[in-house]
Parts: C-alpha cells; sequence; structure tokens
C-alpha cells in the first residue's frame, strides 16, 4: 500500500490515433478514481462534458469492475457501476504494469489505456497532480472518434477538400495537432469539479 508522502506515476495513451497522442501523469497516493479522471481530463485536454468509466480486469478471474458515475436506474444489478468518489485508486493499481482502460464520451467512445508506470516519493514543495510528458494535442469533442478525427485532420489540412470550409466553420479555431507542452497544464480541483457536477442533484 502506497503511503500519503507517495505518488502513482501513470503513462494515459489514447487509442486508434496515430500518430500516438499520449500524456505522463503523477497523482496523490490517496486520490480516488474520481480524482485520477479529473486529472486524465485536464492532462489530455478534454473539456469533462460527457459521461466516463474506468474498466479494470482482474487477471485470474477474468472479472471486469466497472468504475465511474453510477445509474440510479441499475442500484440493484450485482455488476452496477462504482462510483469513482468512493474507490481509492490504490485498491486497484499496486504494482508497475497494472492497467485500466478509461472511456470517455461513450458515444464518439474515446478509450485511453491507464497503466501504472511507478511509485515514487513526492518532491518536497512540488504541487500535484502534475504532467511531466506527452506527444500531441488532444483531439476535439464531438468529432466523431478517431475515424472522424482522422477525417476532421484530411480536411482541415487540405483546401480543396469540399468539407474544408465547413470544419473550419465548426471548429471555430485553429487547431495544432502536434503541439503539446506539459507545462501548460493546469489541473481543477477534483472535489471543486465534483460539486460543479452533482450538487443539488
Amino acid at each position: 500500500m502506497a503511503s500519503p508522502k507517495q505518488v502513482f506515476q501513470f503513462r494515459v495513451a489514447l487509442h486508434d490515433v496515430e500518430p500516438p497522442i499520449w500524456r505522463r501523469i503523477q497523482v496523490p497516493s490517496e486520490y480516488t478514481f474520481w480524482d485520477l479522471h479529473v486529472a486524465i481530463q485536464d492532462s489530455m485536454g478534454w473539456l469533462d462534458c460527457h459521461l466516463h468509466s474506468f474498466h479494470i480486469t482482474d487477471l485470474p478471474s477474468g472479472k471486469v469492475t466497472e468504475i465511474g458515475i453510477p445509474d440510479d436506474e441499475f442500484l440493484d444489478v450485482e455488476e452496477r457501476c462504482l462510483p469513482g468518489w468512493d474507490v481509492p485508486v490504490a485498491e486497484f493499481f499496486s504494482s508497475p504494469g497494472d492497467k485500466a482502460l478509461y472511456m470517455y464520451d461513450f458515444g464518439d467512445g474515446w478509450e485511453h489505456t491507464v497503466t501504472l508506470e511507478a511509485t515514487v516519493d513526492r518532491t518536497p514543495r512540488k504541487r500535484y497532480p502534475a504532467c511531466l510528458a506527452g506527444e500531441r494535442a488532444c483531439p476535439p469533442e464531438d468529432c466523431g472518434g478517431p475515424l472522424g478525427y482522422q477525417d476532421l485532420l484530411r480536411a482541415l489540412q487540405d483546401p480543396s477538400d469540399r468539407r474544408h470550409e465547413e470544419m473550419v466553420e465548426w471548429l471555430g479555431r485553429p487547431i495544432e495537432p502536434e503541439r503539446f507542452t506539459a507545462r501548460s497544464v493546469k489541473f481543477d480541483d477534483p472535489k471543486k469539479r465534483w460539486r460543479n457536477a452533482f450538487a443539488g442533484k
């Protein structure tokens, strides 16, 4: 069991997009899965405006545990989704190489592999979570998943494409697919994010 003086170092890699889009982050060892979700969203560049879930497979049994935002309609189902804010990350991540599938926006179907790389001591006076490294910008929200993103890039790069002007107008801003700097990542307070999402519900 990790101590409060340690942090988990994760590599978060987006599926089905080439060249790869990935991030390396460190989060406090006492984080919950909700806290980790917020750190992944902020480091990747997602806007946290869709549902998410973690899927963790127990290798000996093959049982899959789903962690995220429970659906009240399925409270009696044995395999129901566990509330991320109640489940410590340390309950499922303990050894380097431990993995989870992180899904975001079930319509577009963005999937990420979250891999524990190491458990390390905190650096004095360093703020956590922290983004250490990564490559390439996050795709825009609601662009249609990996295939839609590739189509979007093709249209943007070819002014003769019949969809070029439509895609430029839809985006409303220029995008730089290759641009990412770890030091530009800003992390939100996961407790504040939770209150904004669920207070009064």
